[in-house]
């Protein structure tokens, strides 16, 4: 795939970026070692304020960045508005939390002999991200703000189709003020994330990303033992009961369906509704998702954008194909409209079956799958007997189900009553084949620290 800028509204090459020679490469990997070297040694009180003056930075340069991100990957102006927020929360909360999260932690020195004992957390080096183009600022910036508020030195080996935001990352935090090559984007194609991965001045990985290229980074990184961060495909249940208000639930279904315009891991994609409600619950799903404008994602009355990529396009409209030809039924949408750029309606579909892909896999666009159940224990054994497990969502007023919906289904995160998110101030990951390790919150900062034990015995 080229390093380019296409425009997904248009189909149009707008801007197309040379591919780093071995000899770049190489140089920048020397940069990033010899750095890291260097800036271990700072104080976490000077990467907090590194880390806050990037918030400064970012706040200020908001709105062009928002506009080449929507130009890059298609998403809505206000949606790539709020990915822009999101990142400015996420860097003040890393430069004001992060300084507790690195405080040696002290043991029970008596028990084990010692004078003194205690955890502390010390940086490992050299970390490369492999992140992908839905959330282009947000993917980088929950791996970027940790490790750099952490000590570690960043290399970023960004989706071939968003290469400004990529470029623009570097340029942010060399611009509050971070030491040179503390973070550098790497403009390479997927085919050289290994070559980068096996060399000794790399320290550890974290791709977030399809299947496919999870196993790759796993396998290499296996074999070369080190660290790696998987976050790959997710397939979330969304479950409605009878106790739930549904104009609410509702709601939030076609945003939870259609954010990003349908293209991210965490998009509720298979809506589990009880049988005593789902004739309302389709009846008004359907009708708010039909209403929904697709449009130039420039414009303020637009709700979904084109998607990304055109084969990202041609896999939804297969998927979409395949199960309308084994006994789907399309309630609406389902065809792409006879304009220019990758755009595909908001589709709800039912009588869904094992005999279709989409039952078994991820369709990353605005497809909703609608199944009717009798009981939650129903809607948990068909949710959790997919191989992925990310966000999971239930809608329920009573305290049992809630109760026992936390504890049975398979996901690295469950939510109630409300869309399924991530915040940095708690842990983002999956089970399964949705990966494993966790983003944000103490616990991605630390996935990428030697938590050293230290012993002090007592004096003579």
């Amino acid at each position: 795939m080229a390093i380019a800028t296409t425009d997904p509204a248009t189909g149009e090459v707008l801007k197309s970026f040379d591919e780093l020679t071995p000899e770049q490469l190489d140089e920048k990997l020397a940069r990033a070692a010899a750095a890291a070297a260097e800036y271990r040694l700072t104080s976490v009180e000077q990467r907090a304020g590194w880390l806050g003056r990037a918030a400064d930075v970012l706040e200020k340069d908001a709105d062009a960045v928002s506009r080449v991100i929507t130009t890059e990957m298609g998403k809505t102006l206000k949606a790539a508005q709020e990915e822009v927020a999101k990142c400015v929360r996420g860097l003040r909360f890393y430069s004001a939390e992060g300084p507790g999260f690195l405080r040696d932690q002290h043991g029970d020195a008596e028990s084990v002999g010692a004078q003194q004992t205690f955890v502390t957390y010390q940086p490992i080096g050299v970390v490369l991200a492999v992140m992908p183009w839905n959330l282009p600022l947000w993917q980088a910036m929950r791996f970027a703000a940790p490790a750099l508020m952490a000590g570690n030195v960043g290399i970023l080996k960004h989706a071939s189709n968003v290469p400004q935001c990529a470029l623009y990352m570097e340029q942010l935090f060399r611009e509050a003020g971070f030491p040179d090559d503390t973070f550098q984007t790497l403009l390479i194609s997927a085919r050289r994330v290994e070559q980068v991965l096996r060399d000794d001045r790399v320290a550890a990985a974290t791709l977030t990303g399809s299947e496919p290229a999870g196993r790759s980074v796993a396998t290499i990184a296996g074999q070369e033992i080190k660290k790696v961060v998987l976050e790959l495909g997710g397939s979330d249940p969304f479950i409605v009961m009878p106790s739930t208000d549904l104009e609410r639930a509702t709601d939030v279904a076609v945003r939870a369906r259609t954010l990003n315009n349908g293209q991210s891991c965490i998009n509720g994609k298979r809506f589990f509704v009880h049988q005593d409600i789902a004739e309302q619950f389709l009846e008004k799903f359907t009708a708010k998702m039909a209403a929904l404008v697709v449009g130039d994602p420039m414009d303020d009355a637009t709700d979904i954008g084109p998607l990304a990529t055109e084969s990202g396009r041609a896999d939804v409209e297969a998927y979409v194909d395949d199960a309308v030809g084994k006994g789907a039924t399309v309630l609406t949408g389902g065809k792409r409209p006879d304009r220019a750029g990758w755009f595909y309606p908001p589709t709800v579909l039912t009588g869904i079956t094992p005999q279709m892909k989409m039952f078994h896999e991820e369709v990353f666009g605005p497809v909703a799958q609608v199944f009717t159940v009798s009981s939650l224990a129903e809607a948990l054994k068909i949710a959790n007997g997919h191989p992925y497990g990310l966000g999971s969502n239930l809608w329920s007023e009573d305290p049992t189900e809630r109760e026992l919906f936390v504890r049975d289904v398979q996901s690295g995160m469950a939510f109630v009553n409300g869309n399924t998110t991530s915040y940095p101030e708690i842990p983002f990951g999956g089970v399964k084949r949705s990966g494993y390790g966790r983003e944000l919150s103490d616990l991605g900062m630390r996935e990428f620290m030697n938590a050293k034990t230290v012993w002090i015995g007592r004096g003579a």
